[in-house]
This record gives structure tokens, C-alpha cells and sequence, in this order.
């Protein structure tokens, strides 16, 4: 009997060690779980920056586009509340196209974007600009000599009539446009311009009722000096510039 009872004893004390180091064990479990949920939070909590809309951004709007006319804000969120690939980098919209309409408010994120095709002229106009071709020659387009990103002074050349006869005047009629691509050197090609639409119906009336000239402007510090009308008389009775 006293063998048996001590059989018992044995037994039972081993149980209760036995689920006594469960209970440990389970609650380590619980406060390494409780400690992980808590540190999540907190991270959820964390500020984040995230690019968000300011105006309904349409959709083919380039990402250049979009960061030069500052059509986003950068706001401050918690972490938790970031959609799934938001875009927190304004750099990261340079050459993406948005694919769908972007609504005031709306977080940013790549998958309202796609890659834009290279060169493309939509990444380069926004609003009331427009993109214009020219057809010109080496001499009055300098044909090899500017390219992209290139600004010029155009200046136009007309027959006017009038009682005495025709007289031939030269103006500067659109300073500091840029151009958007250019041919190579070797003879004629076409200069592709950007001009606001009022500006582009101009510049098609005056190529083809005169001539135009492209001057091509510093690259840093420019300035415009208009020299006015340019007939025989005003050439003729101007000071020599020094």
C-alpha cells in the first residue's frame, strides 16, 4: 500500500510540473505575442509622409507634370493608415503616366501609374500648351545647332504693302520659346515648339504669311530687349550698337 501510495504522489507531483511549466510556457507565449501586437501598433501609429492629391489629376497626366505644377502635397499619416505601395518619394513620379483619374485627397501609389513611353511629348506640355511644328531651313532654324530643352527668340519677316510699294519689316514676335526636339544638322527639318494655344495660332498665321528666324537665348541669365519694328528706315537711322 505504501507503494502504491507513492506511486500516486510521484504521478501527481509530476503532473503538476508538467502543467505547471505549460502555464510558463504559455505565458511567454502570450507576452511575446502581447509585445509584438503592441509594438505593431505602435509602428502603425508612426508618422509617415505620403504623397496626396490636390486637384483632380486626369488621367495621361505625366508624372513630370504632375511635380512641376505641384499638383500633390506631401502629408503626414500614420503608418497604418498608408494604401499598399503609396508613393512617399516626389522623384518617384518622374517618367510614370497616371493611368486612371486621381481625385483630390487620394493617396498616390504605383499602381495609379505606369511607365511613359521615352521622349514622349505629353510629359513636356501641361494646361494651355501645345506642341507645334516648324518647318524651317539651316539658316534661319540653326539645323544643327540647338535641341531639346534649347530656348529661341522668334522674330518674323513680312512683305507689308503699301502706297510706295511693298516695304519688308522684321519683328520679334514670341521671345524665350522652348523647344521641344529638333532634327540633326544637314539641311532643312521640322523645330517642334512649345507655345499656349493663343501664342501656337500665331506662330502658324506667321509661317505661312512671312518668314521666321529662331535666335537661339543664353542657356542661364537671358534677357529680352525688344528692338521694335526693323524696316530700311529704322536700320538706317539706328546708332551702331557697341
Amino acid at each position: 500500500m505504501v507503494d502504491i501510495a507513492q506511486n500516486l504522489f510521484s504521478t501527481r507531483r509530476g503532473s503538476i510540473l508538467v502543467g505547471a511549466a505549460a502555464a510558463v510556457l504559455a505565458a511567454i507565449i502570450l507576452f511575446a505575442y502581447l509585445h509584438a501586437y503592441r509594438n505593431s501598433l505602435n509602428s502603425s501609429r508612426t508618422p509617415a509622409s505620403v504623397l496626396v492629391a490636390k486637384n483632380l489629376i486626369q488621367k495621361g497626366t505625366p508624372g513630370d507634370i504632375i511635380g512641376s505644377t505641384s499638383q500633390y502635397q506631401v502629408a503626414s499619416l500614420p503608418k497604418g493608415q498608408l494604401q499598399t505601395a503609396a508613393l512617399t518619394d516626389p522623384a518617384s513620379l518622374t517618367g510614370l503616366v497616371a493611368t486612371k483619374d486621381i481625385y483630390p485627397g487620394q493617396q498616390l501609389t504605383s499602381a495609379d501609374f505606369a511607365f511613359a513611353a521615352p521622349n514622349s511629348l505629353q510629359s513636356k506640355i501641361t494646361g494651355d500648351q501645345r506642341a507645334i511644328n516648324l518647318s524651317t531651313d539651316a539658316e534661319h532654324g540653326l539645323i544643327g545647332l540647338i535641341g531639346p530643352g534649347d530656348r529661341v527668340d522668334i522674330f518674323g519677316g513680312f512683305n507689308l504693302a503699301g502706297a510706295g510699294g511693298n516695304q519688308a519689316v522684321i519683328k520679334l514676335l514670341f521671345p524665350n520659346v522652348l523647344v521641344l526636339r529638333a532634327p540633326l544638322a544637314g539641311g532643312s527639318g521640322i523645330l517642334t515648339l512649345r507655345a499656349p494655344m493663343r501664342q501656337a495660332a500665331q506662330i502658324m498665321y506667321a509661317a505661312d504669311n512671312g518668314k521666321l528666324w529662331f535666335v537661339l537665348r543664353p542657356a542661364s541669365g537671358a534677357t529680352t530687349v525688344n528692338p521694335g519694328i526693323v524696316n530700311a528706315q529704322t536700320l538706317l537711322s539706328a546708332k551702331p550698337v557697341h
